[in-house]
């Protein structure tokens, strides 16, 4: 495998405190155009998921940031917990989204044929599998915004390669205990991440903030919801 590195893009936004959003699998730094947090944002434009704590702390090192916040949806909390394990020093705060311990790696195995046998076709399924049926506002952002391009757009080299990190990825909850500011969003519909694997993790990190939002789903950050909480 050839691995890429992860390219970085920082857009100032008059605030203190740096952001960096990172995406879940088959998603992009875009998912985060919604959200209007109290923060300098840090997108990561490509994103290659092995070796990607390296290539974030090169890229802060460069731009001189030696302290910031890590907000990671899904295969992004897998990415911003290795982060924050390997370079506490450099983190404030951790900000998780529908995330969980791990995937099981029969589940990855069926999703690569899914995706070999029908791309577009599971992808659709999957997206959709993301909202909840009351959550309205935010799949109908996502259909507006986001749906038709990612259809398109998404290459199958860059999806296989999200679902083998993701075969190995693990949240160690004890491996957080250095970060004193951690918070834990979880839709209480999801039908990606169960509710009670990301309510195990909180329970192993007695200051960590545990949020779940009715009625939503994987995709819970599509919804003003979120950023009232977000403080």
């Amino acid at each position: 495998m050839i691995l890429q590195r992860s390219e970085f893009k920082f857009l100032d936004r008059g605030f203190e405190e740096t952001l960096v959003c990172l995406p879940g699998w088959a998603a992009d730094y875009r998912l985060f155009s919604w959200l209007d947090l109290k923060y300098n944002y840090l997108f990561a434009m490509r994103l290659s998921p092995f070796e990607f704590s390296k290539h974030l702390a090169d890229y802060l090192h460069k731009i001189s940031e030696d302290k910031i916040s890590l907000l990671g949806y899904s295969l992004g909390g897998f990415l911003a917990a290795d982060f924050a394990k390997n370079y506490s020093e450099m983190v404030g705060e951790l900000i998780l989204l529908s995330i969980r311990k791990g995937y099981d790696g029969k589940v990855i195995k069926e999703i690569k044929e899914k995706l070999i046998k029908n791309q577009r076709g599971y992808l659709y399924r999957f997206y959709l599998d993301c909202f909840s049926k009351d959550d309205a506002q935010g799949l109908g952002w996502f259909k507006q915004h986001l749906l038709k391009d990612y259809l398109k757009e998404m290459r199958l080299e860059d999806l296989m390669a999200g679902l083998d990190y993701l075969e190995i990825a693990r949240i160690n909850p004890q491996s957080l205990r250095p970060i004193n500011k951690i918070s834990i969003f979880h839709g209480e519909d999801d039908r990606i991440a169960p509710l009670e694997e990301a309510r195990s993790i909180k329970s192993e990190l007695a200051r960590a903030k545990f949020i779940a939002l009715p009625k939503l789903g994987h995709l819970c950050f599509l919804n003003r919801r979120l950023e009232e909480n977000i403080v």
